[in-house]
């Protein structure tokens, strides 16, 4: 994956009903390593990686770059979300060349079936929106990984494709681009205006 070119990063944190999209800070190594060591969380994306190898190879400020947020809910990290370009050279492309921006996500097994994925994945989409007015996501998951296809198919994912990568089926969607949203007058709203809602 690759960096996104997005406005200055890191943003003003995003507030959803329960939970709060951030930049990453030091105190969440502990969770990210958690997440990285989790059978649970591994089983679709190649297995979950030895406690001690992570130990040493994660920063100890994990994430910070443009397009990764920290998903907390009442001050702890429970998740995360990423917004990268899709790397080129793997199957699955939206616009040939065009360097899709693919969304991507991790959850503690704990805050599963709470709908806090769907709740942070939508802001996370929202934001991108009046980053990127008119600029579609993709998503690719294994076509086997059950929540991740409703999931997908709650924040508005359409299939495009199915192919064969890592010994297992991939299910290859796109979410068309958000409209930017109108003010009373029916005009585009514009990108301060926009910032603020959004971001507040």
């Amino acid at each position: 994956m690759t960096e996104l070119d997005l406005p200055a990063w890191p943003p003003v944190p995003v507030r959803t009903e329960r939970l709060v999209l951030r930049e990453s800070e030091a105190r969440d190594r502990t969770t990210f390593i958690e997440l990285f060591a989790s059978p649970d969380v591994g089983t679709y994306i190649g297995g979950s990686r030895p406690r001690a190898e992570l130990e040493r190879a994660i920063p100890e400020v994990p994430g910070r770059r443009p397009g990764f947020f920290v998903i907390e809910l009442r001050g702890t990290m429970i998740g995360m979300i990423t917004l990268d370009r899709r790397d080129a050279g793997r199957p699955g492309r939206l616009r040939p060349g065009a360097g899709d921006t693919e969304l991507g996500y991790l959850f503690l097994p704990e805050a599963w079936g709470h709908g806090y994925a769907a709740e942070a994945c939508a802001a996370a989409l929202s934001w991108f929106a009046g980053a990127h007015p008119g600029e579609p996501v993709v998503l690719c998951t294994q076509s086997a990984n059950e929540r991740a296809m409703r999931l997908a198919a709650t924040l508005g994912f359409t299939e495009v494709e199915r192919f064969e990568e890592y010994g297992a089926e991939q299910w290859f969607g796109v979410r068309p681009s958000a409209t930017p949203p109108l003010d009373r007058d029916g005009t585009a709203l514009d990108r301060p205006v926009l910032d603020r809602l959004i971001l507040d």
